[in-house]
C-alpha cells in the first residue's frame, strides 16, 4: 500500500491547529465546538454579526454553567494585579537591559527605561534557564541561584512592575534532588519574593503543582502557554496567546471573553510586523508580551508598533475600569461606510460612557479611512479621540470615547485626550522597511607573547578551510536571527544538525597540549592573589582552597570566562578562539584530560544586549529527556555551541575549562 506523501509545511503559515475558530450560526447549533478555540473568528458576512454576538452570549452562559465556573479568584487581592498588566517584557535575566556589566549589578531603572518608548513595562518575566541549561548537572532552579537577584526583583515591585519566574517542565535530565518541581518552584518563588509563575510549554499546571502554589501567600499568578482549558481559566489568571492566528477582520479570544478578568498576552516572538498581533489584542482588550531578545537573539520593534503599543497602554491604563467592568460588546456596530472598508471595533460601555477600540483592515501599507465612524451619535454628545488622529491606519488601530448627552466625563478622559495629541499613532505607515539589529561585535584578543609550554601544538598558519557543525536551536549560531517571520519553528527546521565550511585565517600560535590543571591554577592563584568579584560558585570542587587529594592534573572546572582570561594573561597568553582551538585539536600531540570539559574560548561576541562566546570539545556529562537542552558527552573538534555569557559566578560551571594560547609572533 501506497501511503500518502505529506505536503511540506509552510513554515511562515499558520498551523491549522493555530487558526481561528469559526461560531456555528445555525439555530440551535452545538457550541461546544468553541470550548478548545484559540481565537473565535469573525463571520465572513457583517450581516452576520448580531447572530454571532448572540451565539457568543449562548457559549459563555452554557460553558459556565457546564464547568461550575468560580471566578472568585479573580476578586481575591493576591492576584488582581494580573488583570491590567498589560505590557509584560520577557527578559534574559543576563540581558544588557538589565544587567550592568560594567558594574557586575543588576539595575531595575536601566531595564524600564529600556522599555519606555513602548509604554513602559508592567510585568516583567526573568528567563534564566534555557539555552544554557544542559551544559551540566544543574538544573532550572539552581539557575536561579543568583546573588543579587532577590534585590532586583525588589527593586521591580518598589517601581510598581511585578515579576514572573519561568517554570520548565521539560527539565527532567539534570539534578535531580529528591523533592519535587512543586516544592522546588514554591521555594524559588518565596526566595526571590516574585509574584507570578509563567507555564513554559504548559497550558496549565499539573494538580500538584497547583495545590502546592495555592497554600503560598501571597499566591503566585499563573500564567499558562497558549490554549488554556476552560477549566482552568479558574486558577490561571493569564496565558501567553503565543502562534495566535486571527480571522481577517479581528475575531474574539475565547479565554478573554469567557472570564472578562483573564489577562491574555499576544505574542510571535519572531515577527518583525507585529500589527496583526496589536489589532487583535487591541480589540480584545488584551495585552502584549514584548520578546525583542528572543533567547539571545535580536528582533528588533519597528518604530510604527512601538508608537502603537504605547498608545494602547495609555488608554489601558486610564481606561482600565472599561476593560474589566464594562460590558464588552464585539464587532459592534459602526457606520455603513466604515464597515465596508474593514474597520471593525469592540464597543465597552461603563456609566453611560463608550470606549471604542477599532481596528483597520489587514492591509499594512493601505490608505487610512478617514469616514464616518460611529452610527447614531446623540445630539449634544461628544466623540473625543484618545488613540491616534480620528481615522483608522490601514492594518493599525484608533481609538474613540463617546460621551452622550446626560453622561459624565471620566476625570481621565481630558488627560488621556491630551497625552494621545503629544503622541499620536501615524495614520499612515511610514516608508520604512524592518528594523535591523546590529550586527554581534567579535571582541578580538589581544596578541598575547608569552613562552609557550613544552608540547604545545602549532597548527600551521594560513587560511585554511574548517568544518562546523551545531544544532540549530532558537539561539542560532552565527546567523543574526534564525527564525525571523517564522509563524513557530518546529523540527526538522528547529534542533535540527546543521554544517557548514568556514575559510579561516590563522596566525601562528602555540595552543596547550592540555587543559590548565587544578594544580597550574593553584599556583597562579598562590603568585597573583587573584580574587573574583563575585566568589559565587569560584573553585566549588576545591575543599578549603585547594584541590581535593588526587585530582592536581584533573582540569579546573568552576571558572568562568574572567576567571580563565585572568589566569591566561598572568601566564602571558590567552585563551584560544574557536578556530584555534579547532585547528589545534586536529592536531597531533593535542590532548584531554579527564573529566572531559567544555572549553571557554577567545570568540566573545555582543551585540548590546547579548553577550555569547563559543565553546568547544564537549564534555563527560549529558542532559537527557529534552531537546531544549544543550547538545552534552564527547564532541568532535568541529561542533559548536553559541553559549550565552552570565555573571555573578553563574557561569562558572563543572563542566566547563580552559587551555591558554601564544602567538609565536606579532599579527598584523
Amino acid at each position: 500500500m501506497t501511503l500518502p506523501v505529506e505536503a511540506p509545511r509552510d513554515p511562515y503559515a499558520p498551523r491549522p491547529i493555530d487558526l481561528p475558530t469559526p461560531v456555528p450560526l445555525e439555530p440551535g447549533a452545538d457550541l461546544s465546538v468553541l470550548d478548545e478555540a484559540k481565537i473565535i473568528a469573525a463571520p465572513d458576512d457583517p450581516g452576520d454579526r448580531p447572530a454571532w454576538r448572540a451565539a457568543l452570549q449562548r457559549w459563555r452562559e452554557e460553558a459556565r454553567g457546564r464547568i461550575g465556573y468560580d471566578g472568585s479568584l479573580y476578586d481575591a487581592g493576591d492576584g488582581r494585579w494580573a488583570a491590567t498588566a498589560w505590557n509584560v517584557a520577557l527578559v534574559w535575566l543576563w540581558d544588557e537591559v538589565v544587567r550592568d556589566w560594567g558594574g557586575e549589578c543588576f539595575d531595575a531603572d536601566r531595564l524600564l527605561a529600556a522599555y519606555d518608548d513602548l509604554g513602559g513595562l508592567d510585568a516583567v518575566v526573568l528567563w534564566h534557564a534555557y539555552p544554557v541549561i544542559g551544559v551540566d548537572p544543574r538544573n532550572q532552579f539552581d539557575w536561579y541561584d543568583v546573588p543579587g537577584l532577590q534585590d532586583l526583583v525588589t527593586g521591580l515591585q518598589a517601581r510598581g512592575v511585578r515579576v514572573f519566574l519561568d517554570y520548565n517542565p521539560w527539565d527532567v535530565g539534570t539534578r535531580r534532588t529528591g523533592r519535587s518541581d512543586a516544592q522546588q518552584l514554591a521555594e524559588t518563588v518565596t526566595r526571590l519574593g516574585a509574584d507570578g509563575v509563567f507555564l513554559d510549554t504548559l497550558k496549565q499546571g499539573d494538580p500538584g503543582l497547583l495545590d502546592t502554589l495555592a497554600q503560598l501567600r501571597p499566591r503566585p499568578v499563573l500564567e499558562g502557554e497558549s490554549r488554556v482549558p476552560l477549566a482552568r481559566i479558574t486558577d490561571h489568571q493569564a496565558s501567553w496567546a503565543q502562534w495566535f492566528a486571527d480571522s481577517p477582520v479581528p475575531g474574539v479570544l475565547r479565554a478573554r471573553w469567557f472570564e472578562q478578568r483573564h489577562m491574555m498576552h499576544h505574542t510571535r516572538r519572531w515577527n518583525r510586523d507585529h500589527g496583526a498581533e496589536l489589532r487583535s489584542a487591541w480589540v480584545n482588550g488584551a495585552g502584549v508580551l514584548v520578546w525583542d531578545v528572543v533567547f539571545g537573539v535580536r528582533v528588533d520593534w519597528q518604530p510604527r508598533d512601538r508608537a502603537a503599543l504605547r498608545a494602547m497602554r495609555r488608554v489601558q491604563r486610564h481606561a482600565e475600569a472599561h476593560f474589566l467592568r464594562g460590558e464588552w460588546e464585539p464587532l459592534a456596530e459602526l457606520h455603513p461606510d466604515a464597515t465596508v472598508a474593514g474597520v471593525a471595533a469592540s464597543c465597552w460601555r461603563l456609566d453611560g460612557v463608550e470606549l471604542w477600540t477599532l481596528a483597520g483592515s489587514g492591509e499594512r501599507d493601505g490608505t487610512a479611512y478617514d469616514g464616518p465612524l460611529l452610527v447614531d451619535a446623540p445630539e449634544g454628545g461628544a466623540v473625543h479621540v484618545v488613540l491616534g488622529d480620528g481615522t483608522v491606519p490601514s492594518g493599525g488601530i484608533a481609538g474613540l470615547v463617546r460621551v452622550p448627552a446626560g453622561a459624565s466625563a471620566p476625570g481621565w478622559l481630558g488627560t488621556l485626550v491630551a497625552e494621545n495629541a503629544a503622541d499620536p499613532v501615524p495614520s499612515a505607515a511610514p516608508a520604512e522597511g524592518p528594523v535591523t539589529p546590529p550586527s554581534p561585535q567579535r571582541v578580538l584578543p589581544a596578541p598575547a607573547l608569552g613562552v609557550a609550554p613544552a608540547g604545545a601544538v602549532r597548527p600551521t598558519p594560513g587560511e585554511r578551510r574548517l568544518a562546523v557543525r551545531w544544532r540549530h536551536r532558537e539561539t542560532g549560531l552565527y546567523e543574526a536571527a534564525p527564525f525571523v517571520d517564522d509563524w513557530k519553528p518546529l523540527p526538522p527546521r528547529l534542533h535540527q544538525l546543521r554544517e557548514d565550511t568556514r575559510v579561516v585565517r590563522l596566525g601562528a600560535v602555540a595552543v596547550d597540549a592540555v587543559e590548565v590543571s587544578n594544580a597550574d591554577f593553584a599556583r597562579f592563584l598562590a603568585a597573583s592573589g587573584h580574587r573574583p568579584h563575585t566568589a559565587h560558585r569560584f573553585l566549588a570542587h576545591w575543599r578549603d582552597g585547594v584541590p581535593e587529594p588526587g585530582t592536581a592534573d584533573e582540569p579546573v572546572r568552576y571558572v568562568d570566562l574572567d576567571d580563565a582570561r585572568a589566569y591566561a594573561r598572568w601566564r602571558g597568553a590567552r585563551l584560544p578562539t574557536e578556530d584555534e582551538w579547532q585547528a589545534a585539536a586536529e592536531e597531533p600531540g593535542f590532548r584531554r584530560a579527564e573529566p572531559l570539559v567544555w572549553q571557554w574560548t577567545e570568540s566573545e561576541h555582543r551585540d548590546g544586549r547579548t553577550r555569547w562566546s563559543v565553546l568547544k570539545g564537549g564534555s563527560s556529562f549529558a542532559a537527557t529527556g529534552s531537546d531544549w537542552y544543550v547538545d552534552g558527552g564527547p564532541q568532535e573538534p568541529e561542533w559548536s555551541v553559541r553559549f550565552l555569557l552570565t555573571q555573578a559566578g553563574t557561569g562558572r560551571s563543572e563542566c566547563i575549562g580552559f587551555r591558554c594560547v601564544v602567538d609565536l609572533e606579532e599579527r598584523a
